[in-house]
């Protein structure tokens, strides 16, 4: 088993929080309050910025050539989906220009960053990897019966898709390529975990 994989299974639990949650079964049968909805946009896209930084700061700190083309390919991911997001934004009537960070999302963002910054290439892609495998674990459990008709269908789509999963995996395979596997490595896995599963119980309490 990889160590990427190990890390999934270890924490399976946490993903199986994340999809368990009121917020994500709202989405997936389409019962989610919209209001909780536009905080959720407006939050993730001040997340997702962080994020492409993230991927920025690592691709910097590459070793090779090949791994700093793949986390610039996996930041221009990222900025797809903040176009999807301004999208959202448009529909649900929210300014992601001037969103003000909730607890639960400047505790992930500044987690994110400051790993970028302090440790190492590897346990950047640790501290990534979570967010990007467990979108593609909740798109593909809600749309497993086919996509659904109501209004979070394109989130559903968008992450369910044959698309996103390739990402995950990219990332991934920079896990296995750069990091090793130890205390400071699972806890940072687990943590970014942590943050996912708080980000959706946040915009859940609003």
């Amino acid at each position: 088993m990889s160590l990427s994989q190990l890390l999934w299974q270890a924490n399976l639990e946490l993903a199986e929080a994340s999809l368990k949650s009121p917020f994500v079964q709202g989405i997936g049968d389409g019962s989610l309050d919209k209001e909780k909805f536009a905080y959720y946009v407006g939050q993730d896209a001040f997340f997702l910025e962080a994020f492409a930084r993230a991927y920025s700061i690592a691709a910097a700190k590459a070793p090779s050539w090949q791994g700093f083309q793949i986390f610039h390919q996996l930041a221009d991911g990222v900025l797809q989906e903040l176009q999807l997001h301004s999208r959202y934004a448009q529909n649900w009537e929210v300014d992601i220009t001037s969103v003000h960070p909730g607890t639960a999302t400047r505790r992930y963002t500044d987690f994110l960053l400051a790993t970028a910054w302090s440790q190492s290439v590897g346990v950047t892609a640790v501290a990534m990897s979570p967010c990007m495998r467990l979108y593609a674990y909740l798109g593909q459990a809600l749309a497993q019966n086919g996509l659904p008709e109501h209004a979070y269908k394109d989130w559903i789509a968008t992450y369910s898709s044959d698309e996103f999963t390739p990402l995950a995996e990219q990332l991934e395979a920079l896990v296995d390529e750069y990091a090793e596997d130890g205390p400071v490595t699972r806890l940072t896995y687990r943590y970014a975990m942590l943050c996912e599963r708080d980000f959706f119980q946040a915009a859940w309490e609003i």
